[in-house]
């Protein structure tokens, strides 16, 4: 019995590792998936499956984190086993950029078309409709859109 305990422990140990965090350590906060709950407006599929970012205020016991948690989840305990939690790696590619943009009373913007890059002509029973693939400003081009 105890032979084949020890190679059922062995053969769980090589895909178990050790989650350990450290004080201000960022991370993410795992969600348990509830039937018919819907999350930050979102149900089944494409519900998010980690929330965050989180700061660790401290580690109690041997596997549990103290979290600081904004004040919308003020009614969410603050202490969480070290299985609910996903360290976050920054990455420069995270940060995002921004230019102001002019908005208007009426809170539209005007985006400029700056290059148009293929024109095609989409048959509808009697209709023709003309098409353009454009590209904004502040875009890829891989997000160049068809109008």
């Amino acid at each position: 019995m105890e032979t084949a305990q020890s190679r059922q422990k062995n053969y769980a140990d090589k895909w178990r590792t050790l989650l350990e965090f450290q004080v201000e350590d960022t991370i993410f906060l795992k969600i348990a998936p509830i039937k018919g709950v819907m999350w930050f407006e979102k149900r089944g599929k494409l519900s998010p499956r980690y929330i965050g970012l989180f700061k660790i205020l401290e580690h109690i016991g041997k596997l549990a984190y103290k979290l600081a948690l904004p004040p919308e989840l003020a009614s969410v305990h603050n202490v969480f086993h070290v299985s609910m939690l996903k360290k976050y790696i920054s990455d420069s590619s995270h940060v995002l950029k921004h230019e102001l943009v002019e908005v208007h009373e009426d809170l539209t913007y005007e985006e400029k078309q700056v290059n148009i890059f293929a024109h095609e002509e989409k048959n509808l029973r009697s209709t023709t409709i003309p098409l353009v693939k454009v590209l904004s400003p502040n875009y890829k081009i891989e997000e160049a859109t068809w109008e």
